[in-house]
């Protein structure tokens, strides 16, 4: 009987030389089989096994994670994102000094011994059990390896990597089942090279490939004697013997592994001798992981991928699943990314507003009929710091957008316009269109229940010179709010809501538009994304196509690469062609001559919509050729920030219209965007010239009045100085502010809209919503 430790029972170490003993008398482990239970050893205490031959009897190698590269459409990368920052090599693509210094310094023995090295177990357990603890391990590479593999399978999951990780008799024996099985199945050379490959080097380096590439911006197989003795000797602790943080530490360790190796004959006393005198040599490359790292300014359209990405089931039942899917990495996705276009977004942005300025802009472009984002940038840069932000103002909340959207203003018309005429509504329809009128009612909705305005409330133009009586094409082109309200009160809210559904048109919360006459002046909360889609519709003749961003993705299993199928666009009928070429045809003469002039290209066709709200809190332009349809917003992301007296971009502006800050951003983006390519024309109908009209007061006419709570209260989340707290505010009552002119003064209108338009979710009062064209 082996003596107890005072305090009663075998110690640990004690146990496993008794087990390993009995074990190796029994010829057992050579044979990798009917070891004695562990329970007859006392080994069954929390955290073990209950028997050798009861553990499962194959282990399946994990699937390394791996960096994730992200491509543009041309095939340039544009970031590359990873839980574990490891590149999967094969061992001839390893130095062979890396490959004998592992050797040396961590299991000199490797090919001389089985799953196990009975020599070194046995000196350790005497050695060990002289000192009374742990002095001295035995733990092969075959073993480490195995139980690399726990660590890998546990991923991220704390409970699972302490499991993987914990110090009992039960892992022990199973590392050991699975050590003999793999020294069968894979041989040496197999289990080196998934070593260096699985292993952890620190500064978040997972195997050689991105250690080499860490520490010395080289390839693992060009790594030298000294480099490869610094990788080999950081193994066995990553923090202790980093030389980033440490290099007198990391040196000592370094010429351990060197002297090793020349004691084990792998290199001569003179080239350890000359290799301790040199230099660490680092040459270290900073980690470049995630969307934030992303070029040509396309970090938050890398945010989108990944967002896509996770939310679409297309990659997995659950959202589990997709993400483990991501985080195990070893994928190349193509995008439908445009470099041409995102550069010219960027430019066109850079040129136009400044990082700094207090407000924001950002912008999206589509392609006609295919659905591809071809470009999506802002002014703010991804981040966390001074004048950044980590929302994407392009998108909806679930895609890591604002939680509302932003008020569209006038833009929001042509949806009404379209909704008309496919109903069978000439363009030359007329309305009286006075100055300021009541909102209609009632006014019927889809369910039955009509519209009333129980409280009077009232609409009103940009200016009182705008009187009608105005038919279509002119009150689109100086965008006369009466004439949308009267043109939604006599069609209906069902048609138009019809309508917007066909083209995806929902809140940027996701929800669905209200039913209220209101609507048609653009107080509702929108995305430049759902904008630039919608308005795409138009250029492709009425087929609305869902955007996409993913073009193909391939994972790199072991080493070939795996295709996985990809979501593709959806595209369906909207509306007609005709009722498509007719709002084109309105919108070429919103830029012919209408409120957007400033805003047209020079070198081919172009059809859009000029939009601000009240208190000039947004301001919008949505436009698009037949080839390319892109949204510009401009204004505060907390709505806190009035655009009236303010430089942006170094520009002082009296009042901020869709057509003097988001019509320049947007004919820049799209000038360069589409260079060398097409410029194919509109098919255009034949809508009469108005008799009547002054031609004056060409403005926005967007608004959105009131304080800035309800729709626009919490649209990012956060207090008005900028730090994380609750949105403040009651809904906001929305007018329209002064629009571009091409005649008259810009006067500073006010008006009412209908009670209860929106129902805030911020903290004030009980204000009401709506919006003025």
């Amino acid at each position: 009987m082996p003596k107890k430790r005072s305090g009663g029972g075998l110690s640990t170490t004690q146990q496993a030389a008794k087990f390993l003993g009995v074990s190796v008398l029994a010829g057992a482990v050579m044979a990798g089989i009917a070891l004695p239970a562990a329970g007859a050893l006392g080994l069954a205490a929390k955290g073990s096994v209950q028997g050798f031959d009861e553990i499962p009897a194959n282990l399946k190698s994990p699937q390394l994670s791996q960096r994730t590269t992200i491509l543009d459409s041309q095939g340039n990368q544009i970031a590359s994102v990873y839980s574990r920052d490891r590149t999967v090599v094969e061992l001839k693509d390893i130095s062979p000094y890396m490959q004998k210094s592992i050797v040396a310094i961590e299991d000199s023995r490797f090919y001389k011994h089985g799953a196990i090295d009975l020599k070194g177990v046995l000196r350790a357990l005497n050695k060990n059990a002289q000192s009374g603890g742990v002095s001295q391990g035995a733990s092969t590479l075959t073993q480490q390896l195995v139980k690399n593999y726990f660590i890998e399978e546990a991923g991220d999951d704390p409970t699972k990597v302490a499991q993987a990780t914990q110090q009992t008799m039960g892992r022990k024996v199973r590392e050991l089942k699975y050590a003999i099985q793999i020294e069968e199945k894979l041989g040496k050379k197999k289990i080196l090279e998934n070593y260096l490959n699985i292993t952890f080097f620190g500064e978040q380096a997972y195997g050689v490939e991105a250690a080499s590439q860490r520490y010395f911006s080289k390839h693992a197989k060009d790594l030298n004697l000294q480099e490869s003795a610094l990788l080999a000797g950081i193994v066995q602790s990553p923090s202790r013997y980093d030389p980033v943080n440490d290099e007198a530490e990391a040196t000592k360790r370094r010429n351990i592994v060197l002297q090793r190796m020349a004691e084990v004959g792998d290199i001569s006393p003179a080239e350890a001798a000359r290799a301790k005198e040199a230099p660490l040599g680092l040459h270290v490359s900073q980690p470049k992981n995630g969307c934030i790292t992303a070029t040509r300014g396309a970090a938050f359209f890398c945010k989108y991928v990944e967002n896509v990405f996770l939310t679409d089931p297309a990659f997995g039942k659950t959202r589990e699943d997709r993400a483990k899917l991501w985080n195990k990495g070893g994928l190349t996705i193509r995008t439908t990314l445009d470099p041409q276009a995102q550069d010219s977004v960027q430019a066109s942005l850079k040129e136009h507003i400044n990082q700094s300025d207090t407000v924001a802009a950002a912008s999206t472009l589509v392609e006609p009929g295919t659905g591809k984002v071809l470009a999506m940038g802002q002014s703010k840069a991804f981040g966390y710091g001074k004048d950044e932000t980590e929302y994407n103002f392009s998108v909806d909340r679930d895609m890591g957008g604002s939680n509302y959207g932003f008020p569209t203003g006038s833009t929001f018309k042509p949806f009404v316009a379209a909704a008309a005429i496919e109903g069978g509504k000439p363009a030359t329809q007329e309305y009286p269109s006075p100055y300021k009128m009541n909102y209609p009612s009632p006014v019927q909705r889809c369910d039955g229940n009509p519209y009333v305005n129980t409280k009077n409330e009232t609409v009103e133009n940009e200016n009182e010179s705008e009187k009608g009586p105005y038919r279509m094409k002119e009150a689109m082109a100086k965008s006369i709010n009466t004439y949308f309200v009267q043109l939604i009160s006599e069609i209906g809210l069902c048609p138009v809501v019809k309508m917007t559904d066909a083209l995806h048109v929902v809140q940027g919360d996701g929800s669905k538009l209200p039913e209220t006459p209101a609507i048609a002046l653009g107080s509702i909360g929108l995305s430049p994304l759902t904008m630039a889609s919608a308005y795409a519709t138009f250029a492709s003749r009425g087929m609305y196509c869902t955007p996409v961003a993913i073009e193909s993705i391939t994972q790199k299993v072991g080493n070939e690469q795996k295709s996985i199928p990809v979501p593709k666009s959806t595209c369906s009928r909207a509306m007609s062609e005709k009722t498509a070429d007719t709002v084109n045809t309105l919108l070429r003469g919103v830029i012919d001559s209408g409120t957007g002039q400033e805003a047209g290209l020079t070198d081919r066709e172009s059809a859009g919509k000029t939009g601000t709200t009240d208190e000039r809190r947004n301001a919008w332009f949505v436009g698009y050729t037949p080839n390319m349809a892109g949204a510009v917003w401009v204004g505060s992301a907390r709505q806190n920030v009035k655009m009236n007296q303010i430089t942006i971009g170094g520009v002082y502006h009296d009042q901020v219209f869709g057509a003097d800050v988001p019509g320049p951003i947007w004919k820049d983006a799209m000038t360069g965007a589409l260079v060398g390519k097409d410029a194919p024309g509109f098919t255009l109908v034949d809508i009469p010239d108005d008799d009547h009209g002054d031609g004056r007061g060409k403005g926005d006419r967007g608004g959105h009045k009131g304080d800035t709570g309800g729709l626009i209260g919490g649209l990012i989340g956060g207090g008005t100085n900028g730090g994380p707290g609750n949105a403040t505010g009651g809904p906001g009552s929305t007018t329209g502010g002064p629009g571009s002119t091409t005649g008259g003064p810009n006067p500073n209108p006010t008006f009412t809209l209908p009670g209860n338009f929106i129902q805030g979710q911020g903290n004030g009062g009980n204000g009401r919503g709506g919006t003025r064209g």
